[in-house]
């Protein structure tokens, strides 16, 4: 008896164990996690509300690249908001030294206000 098989009809190699010829199954190989928190936000938003995307992009091998690709994004956008926030709200250097409490309110309000910006458009969609 023959140890593998190939299947022409769905293109599996079957290897023999035992009695029964199995499926040589293996998941593609995927990218390195390098995700913070925003892609374990996303992974924890799509695996109790998107169960179907989540199942499907876990079995294709694409969660990590997306899940990278979603941190990369929202880590960039934050930057992004913080920055043209305290230009328009007028949060300069010299604030945080004639006024230091002033300044550490007003940057939280702008971390705050970007984060929640962050979220919406592309965390819990």
């Amino acid at each position: 008896m023959k140890k593998q098989n190939y299947d022409v009809n769905n293109g599996l190699i079957y290897t023999l164990y035992g009695d029964y010829y199995l499926p040589d199954l293996a998941l593609p190989e995927e990218e390195k996690p390098t995700y913070g928190k925003y892609g374990m936000l996303r992974r924890t938003f799509l695996k109790e509300h998107r169960k179907g995307l989540y199942m499907s992009m876990f079995l294709q091998g694409k969660m990590v690249e997306h899940l990278n690709q979603i941190d990369r994004a929202a880590t960039e956008r934050m930057e992004l908001l913080v920055v043209k926030m305290t230009e328009r709200q007028g949060v300069t250097e010299r604030l945080k030294a004639e006024d230091q409490l002033l300044w550490v309110g007003m940057m939280n309000n702008i971390r705050s206000a970007a984060e929640e910006i962050v979220l919406k458009e592309l965390i819990f969609v």
